[in-house]
């Protein structure tokens, strides 16, 4: 491992403390075999005044919530030093006590919560205190000759047996440093747990991180065997729905499922030894919060209702049922990745950033499972140890706190055709909004940079081709799992074009961008539908379909037409749950359609100003994009949940209509 000091950098903050511990603390988390979102934390001592003016020793240490990749001052509250030392010396602390003690303090009550291991950064005397959990060292513990390795590798370190992070760990620490010259130490290492260098110097205590670690990387580039690799092959993205629609039903919601398939995913999928190793346990306890202590294990052709989802579940409960208290309450049993035969892992989570978590664990954890196992033997912590992590009374505490309401449609998979402006857009933004990951299909090229927030994907698709449809449809599947909200938007709109002079050409390519290509995409969809979450099929209409207007024959066709489509597939997909509905928009003014040449034009027509024409309704009310991407949003959810066949209009109330 290659140490990123920058003596130019590090030169302009040698005057203040915190800010080199920022700096140091950012190359430390840049390196993601160091620490993994949100893991590790650090320190730094310092003399500040108090309110008053005294003259006050303080420990800056990460606080909650904050990722050392990122972490700003901010991020590091500032504690009494002789109190928080003071800590370590009790007999006995409760986790809830620890941190209600941590938080009194605090000099800034408004700042985050400062680490669970507050109290170990204060015992230990150096300014500067590092910890990681890195994979090399963590994964060398993780063997039936682990301490023999480490005493050899590390003699100058201080080597110390797993126990629970927090008070306890602090107590240990606390103990044995009573009994050691730190002075002569390099670092300790907490087995199954990581690393901790220190130093008055921040660029030593950084550097010694660095050192140690490259002695562990060292170490396993010459004992370790290559993981296993092998060639990706075509994924039935049915199955892979599939698989998403029974770990949903176990997680009692919609949950995205992101498929790795990459050379090692694979490789490590087709292991003969895969349900040996894959279910010993995680490479270090901390992983078990993102994780839990295993992965679901499924099956090259997954049967129908993937049976191994719900064996899981039960194994679980079992789990649960030997290592509980009577206090505790159980978690959701839904497992939190797949390792899928013969075709990768599966990461399944809320949103796209949860799912890139559990993906980089998992990641992390094929990569030491087979690195440790070829230097002899991979072993997990024991069974109780997870458990004890995974319901630790910090964890189990936020149980009884009043749950954050969660978005209509997080978990959620929505794909909106003809979204790069107007409705479509205003459907895709409103979706998005309420928690969907959003894919949006448009002919015009710019699709594709227009959605780039995360968990937004542009796919530019001409829908009257229907390869490049269907591929489409495939790409949002392999992307995320499945499909539970369709939108059927894309359509165009000739005005002028008289019964008597409408060309063969303008006929045809009315009604097969409109009408044709709708129920391609509804036909190419509806499989997918089928192993969706509350799933939900929109047709956007027109109040054209019941009241048409002179010089729009083609367009007022083949909005009638959508409406008897959706009408004859409500009635064919009520048994398997999917609700079909259709949304009549009328003079939607804030569209491409519509220019101020267009909008002038037809108001003149009216004796009307363009302000009267846009509110030509009974309410008198403009209806704009947004407010036909709400409706179709809170159609797709649970407020319509027993409705299907419906049709909407949103026109603000149309005379001729009504």
């Amino acid at each position: 491992m290659q140490s990123l000091w920058c003596e130019e950098d590090a030169a302009a903050l040698e005057d203040n403390s915190l800010a080199m511990r920022v700096y140091t603390s950012r190359l430390l988390g840049s390196e993601e075999n160091l620490v993994m979102h949100g893991g590790g934390n650090t320190s730094v001592k310092a003399k500040v005044q108090d309110f008053f003016g005294n003259p006050l020793d303080v420990l800056y240490v990460k606080g909650s919530g904050w990722d050392l990749k990122t972490i700003e001052q901010k991020g590091f509250p500032a504690l009494r030093l002789k109190e928080t030392k003071m800590l370590a010396d009790l007999e006995a602390l409760s986790d809830t006590d620890m941190t209600r003690q941590l938080r009194a303090l605090m000099l800034d009550p408004s700042a985050p919560s400062p680490s669970v291991e507050a109290i170990l950064h204060a015992i230990l005397p150096p300014k500067f205190i590092d910890h990681t959990h890195t994979d090399a060292i963590v994964t060398l513990s993780n063997n039936p000759r682990g301490e023999e390795i480490l005493a050899d590798l590390f003699p100058d370190c201080l080597i110390l047996p797993y126990i629970m992070p927090g008070f306890i760990l602090s107590r240990q620490v606390n103990d044995a440093i009573k009994v050691t010259d730190l002075s002569q130490c390099k670092g300790i290492i907490l087995q199954n747990h990581g690393v901790f260098t220190f130093s008055d110097d921040a660029k030593e205590a950084y550097e010694n991180m660095i050192e140690l670690v490259t002695r562990a990387e060292d170490f396993i580039s010459e004992n370790a065997k290559p993981l296993a690799t092998a060639k990706n092959g075509p994924i039935d993205l049915q199955d892979l729905a599939r698989i998403r629609q029974a770990v949903c039903c176990a997680r009692g919601k919609a949950q995205l499922a992101i498929l790795e398939n990459t050379a090692d995913a694979v490789g490590y999928a087709r292991l003969d030894s895969l349900k040996d190793i894959a279910l010993r346990g995680p490479i270090t306890p901390d992983h078990v919060i993102r994780t839990k202590r295993i992965p679901v294990i499924i099956g090259n052709k997954p049967e129908q209702g993937v049976p191994e989802v719900a064996e899981f579940v039960e194994e679980y409960k079992k789990y649960y049922e030997r290592h509980s208290q009577p206090h505790q309450k159980i978690l959701d049993q839904a497992p939190r990745y797949a390792v899928w035969r013969n075709s990768g892992s599966i990461a399944f989570g809320s949103s796209v950033s949860e799912c890139t978590i559990i993906s980089d664990i998992v990641r992390h954890t094929r990569w030491a499972v087979q690195t440790g196992e070829s230097l002899g033997g991979w072993a997990a912590l024991p069974e109780l140890d997870i458990f004890e992590m995974e319901y630790w009374e910090l964890e189990q505490a936020k149980l009884g706190k009043t749950p954050a309401i969660a978005k209509p449609h997080a978990g959620k998979i929505a794909v909106v055709t003809g979204a790069y402006s107007g409705i479509g857009r205003a459907c895709c933004n409103s979706l998005f909004a309420d928690g969907a990951v959003v894919v949006g299909i448009d002919i015009n090229p710019a699709i594709n940079d227009s959605l780039e927030k995360d968990g937004m994907l542009g796919i530019c698709c001409d829908l009257t081709d229907d390869q490049a449809m269907t591929e489409a449809v495939e790409q949002v599947v392999a992307a995320y799992g499945g499909i539970d909200i369709a939108v059927c938007n894309a359509g165009i709109f000739n005005a002028g074009e008289y019964v008597e002079d409408l060309s063969p050409e303008s006929w045809d390519q009315t009604l097969s961008i409109n009408l044709t290509a709708t129920q391609r995409f509804m036909s190419t969809t509806i499989p997918y539908l089928k192993f969706g979450v509350n799933p939900s099929l929109l047709l956007v209409g027109s109040r054209n379909f019941s009241a048409p207007g002179r010089g729009a024959a083609a367009y007022s066709v083949s909005k009638a037409g959508i409406t008897q489509l959706a009408r004859v597939a409500a009635l064919e997909l009520a048994a398997a749950g999917i609700r079909v509905n259709v949304v009549h928009p009328d003079a939607v003014f804030d569209t491409e359609l519509w220019t101020e040449e267009t909008l002038n034009k037809s108001a003149k027509r009216y004796n009307l100003s363009v302000a009267e024409y846009k509110t030509k309704n009974l309410l008198k009310k403009e209806i704009r994009s947004q407010d036909v991407g709400r409706l179709l949003s809170v159609m797709a959810g649970d407020v319509f949940a027993a409705t299907t066949g419906a049709q909407i209009p949103i026109d603000g109330g149309s005379d001729r209509v009504i």
